[in-house]
């Protein structure tokens, strides 16, 4: 259930409004997300020209326990974009968090992206493929999720413990020093797939038509983390 930020009353998913009020939804959303990758992108190329993914980097390379740090930020920081982002009676709020997210991505990236770019060979064409993968990826589950009649409400549950199971075996590698291979990063990339799945169901399904900022947040963390993992298995081959 959802509530309008007009009146504080519970409103209509967008899935019972007109054809014309759906599609004018979905347009919104993806506008957003667009707006929050392109957000990322500037945020990612200050933090490349102003030496601050340098200064990351060299703070995290090699260090189990620094990478444990900045992943503790990042997680902290997501908890409380997903306050902001559960207010839909504060649009305003709800524009802070998918930029603030927009902000926390390219922060946790800075130190990955800043290696491929300076230090790894072919690292420009690494970043280019992974991207065009990650692009033509998302849209083609997004177009799935669109056209299919079946309910993927049953991904929910797959995805939650799928990414919990992840994070206890990224911190698990951080502070005993073990390596995840090629594997986990396919696996990594199905779970976000599943991810964009569900998320992209569910936000016509479930969400108001003025939830389309939060609509646009939900999708782009997925986005991001399939782009992480495209962009590590790409790398892992082009060493």
């Amino acid at each position: 259930m959802s509530y309008d930020p007009h009146g504080g009353t519970i409103t209509q998913p967008v899935i019972t409004l007109g054809e014309e009020a759906r599609a004018d939804f979905v347009v919104r959303v993806y506008q957003h997300l667009l707006g929050a990758v392109v957000a990322f992108v500037v945020i990612e190329a200050l933090f490349i020209n102003l030496g601050i993914a340098r200064a990351i980097y060299n703070f995290v390379a090699g260090n189990g326990m620094a990478w444990l740090l900045l992943l503790g930020a990042f997680m902290v920081g997501q908890w409380f974009v997903a306050q902001a982002a559960a207010d839909l009676l504060n649009p305003v709020r709800q524009y802070q968090a998918l930029f603030a997210m927009a902000a926390l991505e390219a922060l946790i990236f800075a130190p990955f992206l800043y290696y491929l770019f300076n230090v790894q060979a072919n690292g420009t064409a690494t970043v280019a493929a992974a991207a065009l993968i990650t692009a033509v990826g998302f849209t083609g589950l997004s177009i799935v999720a669109f056209v299919t009649r079946k309910d993927l409400s049953f991904l929910r549950p797959m995805v939650m413990y799928g990414f919990v199971g992840a994070m206890v075996l990224i911190v698990a590698a951080l502070v005993f020093g073990l390596s995840l291979g090629i594997w986990f990063s396919v696996a990594m990339i199905v779970l976000a797939g599943m991810a964009i799945l569900y998320q992209t169901q569910s936000i016509i399904r479930n969400y108001p038509a003025e939830a389309h900022v939060a609509g646009a947040l939900a999708l782009f963390g997925s986005l991001m983390t399939m782009f992480w993992y495209v962009l590590r298995l790409v790398s892992q081959f082009t060493r």
